[in-house]
């Protein structure tokens, strides 16, 4: 394959017909599946834990999860697990979560910098230290343990492979990102405008840390809504994700430089969570010229050419989301790369 390339899966396919797209890709080269964790639906380590036994190469990595619902400990001990299923195989993909939905289940998420930083410290300490003998300790604002280790009894008494990315889409989240991350989750619904500035961000935090830049990797969410018969058919299966996302997670579009008035115009259609006829309603207030910014969408050629301005605004791994009816297809075209 020429190209670096992996998928996203969130909730739209039954977690068994998941693990046949995984296989495929696998088989197809792709080097990744990453597991959405977002609406409360599907949490990502159970299908983790299914991609991991039943596939031999290919990466699984959390898309991501958030570090306010499970403690540092309780996510090392998962991560642990996994990686006894697909020994460094296994990426720890962790996000600060959103609002509404961590308000309404009692969450303040205050202070989400300060908190990220603990949870990965830690987690990270407690992966690289078993079978050392060494106990953790750590009296942070958000994250306190005193004298735990991953307490192996049976099974691999060694230090764990784990790398730690961050799903980060805030310029303060993407230097901190820098700073302490293995990699960054960059995320979709965003423009390869909005890359640019995120690498700027980025490379702040690294330098922090004596990195640059180049020493992180950057994988990237990316719609990919492919339909070769029908491109307007794959423009609104997108538009119709969009217009949820600008109702649910306006960060995300601002973030792309999408109209104010645009974000008023769906919020007075759109309540939370909306339903069916809201979404149908609101999409009509969307244009293609919104869907095509933020998305790959249309016929393959389309798809990978928009993956590629992703890539040369600093992507080093597109994680495809398929949108389309077709998942095969969407990996069969991208079996091959997107240079060409």
């Amino acid at each position: 394959m020429a190209d670096r390339v992996a998928l996203y899966l969130q909730d739209a396919h039954p977690i068994r017909d998941g693990i046949d797209y995984v296989q495929y890709a696998e088989e197809k080269g792709f080097e990744a599946v990453w597991q959405a964790e977002s609406r409360l639906v599907r949490d990502a380590i159970v299908p983790m834990a299914a991609f991991a036994a039943t596939t031999d190469k290919i990466k699984i990595g959390s898309g991501v999860i958030n570090n306010w619902t499970r403690n540092a400990a309780i996510i090392a001990a998962t991560y642990l697990t996994l990686d006894d299923l697909a020994p460094d195989r296994i990426i720890c993909g962790i996000g600060a979560w959103w609002d509404p939905l961590a308000m309404k289940v009692g969450i303040e998420r205050r202070k989400p910098l300060r908190a990220m930083r603990e949870t990965v410290e830690v987690v990270r300490e407690l992966l690289t230290t078993v079978g050392t003998g060494k106990q953790v300790t750590y009296q942070g604002e958000f994250v306190n343990v005193d004298g735990i280790e991953l307490d192996v009894v049976h099974g691999r008494k060694e230090p764990r492979n784990v790398p730690i990315y961050i799903g980060a889409t805030g310029d303060k989240m993407l230097e901190v990102t820098g700073e302490i991350a293995d990699g960054v989750v960059l995320n979709y619904m965003v423009s390869p405008d909005y890359n640019r500035r995120a690498m700027e961000r980025l490379a702040a935090g690294a330098a922090k840390s004596g990195r640059s830049v180049d020493d992180l990797d950057r994988p990237q969410l990316v719609i990919c809504s492919l339909d070769d018969e029908d491109p307007g058919k794959a423009l609104d299966n997108t538009r119709k994700l969009v217009t949820q996302y600008l109702g649910q997670q306006p960060h995300l579009m601002k973030a792309s430089g999408v109209s104010q008035d645009l974000l008023d115009e769906v919020h007075a259609v759109l309540t939370w969570p909306a339903t069916e006829e809201e979404i149908e309603n609101a999409m009509k207030l969307v244009p293609d010229e919104v869907v095509n910014m933020v998305s790959a969408s249309g016929t393959a050629e389309q798809c990978r050419a928009k993956v590629r301005e992703y890539v040369e605004t600093g992507c080093t791994c597109p994680i495809l989301y398929p949108l389309g009816d077709d998942v095969r297809a969407m990996i069969d075209a991208f079996a091959d790369g997107y240079s060409n």
